[in-house]
């Protein structure tokens, strides 16, 4: 959790800067308060081992009592927790706090969502590297929380073989050559998925794997592809890799797509168009 006490910092240094001069102005330093976090609407809850830790690094004095745990779905008027202690303290924590529960619920709320339309099929729903600049560590936790799969984190922890790289490369074979070839240089032990935009370059990925049995991909990915191409895919690459639909799917297809067969669908909607959840931090 090292990477996130990081991000909480900057965020905390973003925020109060040289002091809180509201709070240092209002409120004597040795002041003593509580306050608790409220659920202003229903969800799934998202952000609260984050919320402790934001309290941590404001005030490792500050106590705080968790009431309602990550996964929970809430409730308007639910405490989610409480939290105890210098009063500049809590108001430090609580712009930064809020934003992070606010936000990670919203995400976690509408990953269930979509999650529960692909009830009873074995397909995966993933997220993407459409975040928000700074919080994506968070974001991912949100979606992990919401019950879907998180895809690569950053562009150091795979090698995705998308369109642009394809044609900057000079083509599909070229590409997942070179690929290989950097591994082999680099010695790195990273997956590669190739995105492929139709029939005719799904072929040709599926003929160069079979060409070369010693170097493989990790995946396939099926970028807006409509369903009978979808269905086509899947049968053509007969189990021999996992596939990933990507691109124009909406609530309202999501489970056409996964009755095609596919292993994954990636959504970039989980992370880039959120509703945050009303939570409030209230004295008490």
């Amino acid at each position: 959790m090292e990477n996130v006490a990081y991000y909480i910092r900057m965020a905390m240094a973003e925020d109060i800067g040289n002091g809180d001069h509201t709070s240092l102005a209002t409120i004597p330093a040795d002041a003593q308060r509580r306050a608790r976090l409220l659920a202003k609407e229903s969800g799934v809850l998202a952000g609260v081992e984050v919320a402790k830790m934001v309290c941590h690094e404001v005030d490792p004095a500050l106590r705080v009592v968790v009431l309602m745990q990550d996964g929970a779905t809430i409730k308007y008027g639910d405490v989610v927790l409480t939290v105890e202690g210098n009063a500049q303290s809590i108001l430090k924590a609580e712009r930064l706090l809020l934003n992070c529960v606010q936000r990670m619920s919203g995400i976690a709320t509408y990953t269930r969502q979509l999650v529960g339309l692909l009830d009873g099929l074995p397909t995966k729903l993933l997220d993407t590297r459409k975040t928000t600049p700074n919080f994506r560590i968070f974001e991912k936790m949100a979606v992990k929380i919401g019950g879907a799969v998180n895809h690569r984190f950053a562009l150091y922890d795979m090698i995705l073989i998308k369109d642009n790289h394809v044609d900057y490369a000079g083509g599909i074979e070229a590409a997942l050559q070179k690929a290989h070839d950097y591994l082999q240089t680099t010695g790195l032990h990273l997956k590669i998925e190739i995105e492929v935009r139709n029939l005719s370059e799904l072929d040709r990925v599926l003929d160069w794997c079979s060409a070369r049995a010693d170097e493989r991909i990790e995946r396939i990915m099926l970028d807006n592809f409509g369903l009978d191409d979808l269905r086509t895919a899947v049968a053509r690459v007969a189990g021999r890799f996992p596939t990933e639909a990507s691109g124009g799917i909406r609530e309202d297809t999501l489970r056409a797509v996964a009755e095609t067969g596919v292993t994954y669908i990636s959504c970039g909607a989980l992370t880039h168009q959120i509703k945050s959840l009303d939570l409030s931090l209230k004295a008490f």
